[in-house]
């Protein structure tokens, strides 16, 4: 039976960028590791056809590290949505990010799909919210949208992941988020950043993925602050006009030594 192509997206996430493209987080230069994920999507360019950049883009929040971003990705010239992360700016974002293949859109349709993109950020704090304004925006366009497959993003977890510090910052409001997300079984995907690490956890129909970090990586499951000394990463998703769908993650060799004395995150 003939199935039509996918559509295929290409997610990055907590890049942690500077103003200065020599910065280091924990003593990884950020700049650095997202060229090392750049030439691997540069090498899948022809298959790809979106990328959703879901947060911490920045780690000072400055134009300058927005500006750098856009030339990064510039070679690509592939159609690229984001939203915010705790170490963004918004305000800072929605003037800068302004490259013509760059949309500021957090609703449209692609492929067969809907997506949805929600500012789960909240200024000055690490842990994530959802306004009553964003959950009734995202509950009526839910509602008046057309009725086809649904991936929603964010940049906070919804779930716990059994990690003792970064449960501290998870979404705080996430049974809002269920209560709207329930009500709606076109919703195929949440997909999320924040936790440097893949995650996949299914609640209902809907698959809720993280996504490792073009930087640093956390380990998995600690009690304290700890790295992992897995490779900077990203997830690729394939989404079918039926609404199925499958993913992957991609690692890039990319050697560094980290500081494990260092502070900043």
């Amino acid at each position: 039976m003939f199935q039509a192509p996918p559509l295929r997206i290409a997610q990055i996430t907590d890049i942690h960028l500077f103003a200065s493209s020599d910065s280091k987080l924990l003593g990884l230069p950020t700049a650095q590791s997202l060229e090392a994920v750049l030439q691997k999507l540069k090498e899948l360019r022809s298959q790809l056809d979106l990328i959703l950049l879901t947060g911490d883009l920045s780690q000072d929040g400055t134009e300058e590290s927005y500006r750098h971003l856009q030339e990064l990705l510039a070679p690509l010239q592939l159609p690229t949505y984001w939203l915010t992360g705790n170490h963004d700016c918004f305000p800072t974002m929605e003037r800068s990010l302004k490259f013509p293949f760059i949309h500021p859109q957090k609703a449209f349709q692609l492929g067969g799909w809907n997506f949805l993109l929600l500012n789960s950020a909240v200024p000055g704090k690490v842990h994530g919210y959802l306004s009553s304004e964003i959950l009734n925006w995202l509950e009526f366009q839910l509602q008046h949208g057309e009725n086809k497959p649904t991936l929603v993003g964010l940049h906070h977890p919804p779930f716990l992941v059994n990690s003792n510090w970064l449960d501290t910052s998870t979404l705080q409001n996430s049974e809002d988020l269920f209560a709207v997300l329930d009500r709606h079984p076109q919703v195929k995907l949440v997909i999320f950043g924040h936790i440097h690490q893949n995650f996949q956890q299914q609640r209902q129909d809907v698959e809720y993925l993280g996504t490792p970090s073009t930087c640093v990586q956390f380990e998995p499951q600690s009690s304290n602050f700890s790295l992992d000394n897995m490779q900077p990463g990203f997830r690729l998703l394939d989404l079918y006009p039926d609404g199925t769908w499958k993913t992957q993650v991609e690692r890039v060799v990319y050697g560094h030594q980290l500081d494990l004395a260092a502070t900043g995150y």
